[in-house]
């Protein structure tokens, strides 16, 4: 049975909005993966280390077959083909594709921990997700992503995310 997941992508090299179409087009065309919802995207100050080029940001939600390690399997795939590095942990790249959620699982394994394990503080992921999914109750507690993303404002303010 299908799964709906949510991924954001972002990047901060390069010419940012071709890669991030490059990410979804690459995303879409993944055997058993089919996009249905996506939101705006949004340019982001920086989240870890901060002396760096802005990010621009989007959340997708898919229809997908693929099992959660399968999917990270493919995204991570789809970063090497377009040219990421991982050099240093939260440093600039050309794309960063993170599984947010899947279903209503919640797993926390050495590869991969679902829910996102900082969803709940990234406003670049929880503004975007908000737009295509405000609704959405997280796993772990039920809290709705539009309530999280109210008491992250709330607590931090905007801290310069802007819908282009």
């Amino acid at each position: 049975m299908d799964k709906t997941a949510y991924i954001a992508l972002g990047s901060n090299l390069g010419c940012k909005r071709d890669n991030i179409a490059r990410a979804i087009q690459l995303i879409a065309a993944l055997p058993g993966v089919k996009i249905i919802k996506s939101s705006s995207l949004y340019e982001t100050e920086p989240w870890g280390k901060t002396d760096q080029d802005n990010f621009l940001n989007q959340v997708i939600a898919v229809e997908t077959s693929l099992q959660p390690a399968e999917l990270l399997r493919e995204l991570q795939n789809i970063e090497i083909k377009m040219g990421r590095q991982r050099k240093e942990k939260w440093g600039p790249r050309i794309i960063d594709l993170d599984i947010l959620l899947y279903g209503n699982e919640v797993m926390d394994d050495p590869h991969l921990t679902i829910p996102h394990p900082h969803l709940r503080q990234r406003l670049f992921v929880l503004v975007p997700l908000a737009e295509i999914g405000a609704d959405l109750q997280l796993p772990e507690d039920g809290a709705t992503v539009e309530e999280v993303l109210s008491s992250v404002l709330v607590r931090e303010g905007n801290r310069g995310i802007e819908r282009i």
